[in-house]
């Protein structure tokens, strides 16, 4: 599928209908978006008669909007008029049903883009991997052997197969970068609480943001713009550095090489304390999800994943002390790497640790041990959450092999001089979507 940016032209220009558009889009979710495991509800009504709007636009001379007759989908947490919000978990299959659009899918919608489907997820987000116990396990589109990440699999792996051009999800420790990076994409996880989470459902306040999946930088400049209600305008030159410590370790040799060819003379940043930091993290992320389902938990716990329910328990067993001292810590570290990465403007690091795992064997190597791949592909985004600083999941060029990404974390606010930088780098051939159709050789197994 083109670019979002190329079919709102097409759309606008006449030259093509957000109406052909959309049913060419239905067709390929049809014919082929079953092996993926990423589709949980294709919105075909709903969709066509969007689409009629936007041609009646075009046809009456108004302006259809910078996303004018573009597919696309949702995570199964955003509020969507009509339809029960499932946050992926069975407990919520027959809830009443949104009274509105999330706040984010009405700007989409406002924009022209069109809503086709809801996508696949770990239940309440509360993983890496998208193992969902109603759904299914979501399977990568490079190798439908492995995972495609999580907890927005789905998500990511409908936009790496080609069936949609853009899609959103949402990223508390990771769970749009990880994805993003496992299945070839650019995957943003905004400045805390930038963009519109009205009508998301929940899973760590702290950390949750919205996050859109894009498969090129110009996308994720105009999808971020229409989300944010606001242009993406930087200047001056940009100043990059290295994150050094515990994100060269427990990484793929080829992000490290990427990452010091990128910026072979910047300065390479020690960042301390990231282990205390990720458990921190974990502990906020923990209560604050156990809280939340504490009631539901007490009511009825088999309903849940079983999966999930342990770690939502354990949370909402936790200490509030705990948790108080954690949120402290976090605050020190945020002003403690605020003032280590001083004037620079992009800091480089991976993404997911390595290439995406096996469905048969879920695990990947930490520190030299086999971990379950669920909880810690996680391992270089999770301390990027705790700052709150945006970062853009970007993959790395390689044709015929397994994606790997590199995150490209700025400062507060800075998300235009990442999709600057991602430009860039996209220009140079380093970074840049690969088609997932027949080019995995097995060379990465």
């Amino acid at each position: 599928m083109r670019q979002a940016i190329e079919i709102a032209e097409a759309v606008r220009s006449g030259r093509t209908s957000a109406v052909e558009v959309i049913e060419a889009c239905l067709a390929g979710l049809a014919a082929e978006g079953g092996e993926l495991v990423a589709v949980t509800r294709i919105l075909a009504d709903r969709a066509r008669h969007e689409a009629q709007l936007v041609d009646a636009t075009v046809a009456a001379g108004g302006n259809a909007g910078p996303l004018a007759g573009v597919p696309y989908g949702v995570k199964d947490l955003f509020d969507v008029m009509g339809l029960p919000t499932t946050a992926g978990s069975s407990i919520y299959a027959d809830a009443p049903p949104a009274t509105a659009d999330a706040e984010a899918i009405c700007r989409l919608r406002e924009a022209g883009a069109i809503l086709v489907a809801t996508l696949n997820m770990d239940e309440f987000a509360y993983g890496f991997a998208t193992i969902n116990a109603r759904h299914g396990t979501t399977r990568n589109p490079h190798d439908v052997a492995r995972l495609a990440g999580g907890s927005s699999g789905g998500s990511a792996a409908i936009v790496a197969a080609g069936l949609l051009p853009f899609s959103l999800g949402s990223d508390t420790n990771g769970s749009v970068r990880v994805p993003a990076s496992l299945t070839g994409l650019y995957g943003l996880k905004p400045t805390h609480a930038a963009l519109p989470l009205d009508g998301v459902f929940p899973f760590a306040e702290s950390f949750d943001d919205v996050g859109p999946f894009t498969t090129s930088a110009a996308d994720m400049r105009c999808i971020w713009e229409v989300l944010a209600g606001t242009a993406a305008l930087d200047s001056g030159d940009l100043r990059i550095a290295r994150l050094g410590g515990r994100f060269r370790e427990n990484a793929d040799p080829e992000q490290i090489a990427a990452i010091d060819a990128i910026a072979p003379d910047s300065a390479l940043i020690e960042v301390p304390n990231i282990a205390r930091a990720r458990s921190a993290a974990f502990i906020i992320t923990a209560v604050e999800g156990g809280t939340l389902h504490r009631a539901a938990l007490s009511r009825d716990p088999m309903a849940f994943d079983p999966a999930t329910r342990d770690r939502l328990i354990a949370g909402a067993l936790l200490p509030r002390s705990l948790y108080d001292q954690a949120q402290r810590y976090r605050l020190d570290f945020k002003a403690a790497i605020l003032d280590l990465i001083g004037d620079h403007d992009i800091l480089l690091a991976p993404a997911a640790p390595c290439v995406a795992p096996t469905i048969d064997d879920p695990r990947i190597l930490i520190d030299g041990v086999l971990t379950p791949a669920r909880a810690d592909l996680g391992i270089h985004t999770q301390p990027i959450s705790f700052t709150g600083l945006p970062s853009l999941a970007v993959p790395l060029h390689r044709p015929g092999r397994l994606p790997l990404g590199l995150q490209l974390v700025g400062r507060p606010g800075g998300e235009a001089a990442l999709f600057r930088f991602a430009e860039m780098l996209e220009k140079r051939r380093i970074i840049g979507v690969s088609s997932a159709a027949g080019a995995y050789q097995g060379e990465d197994a």
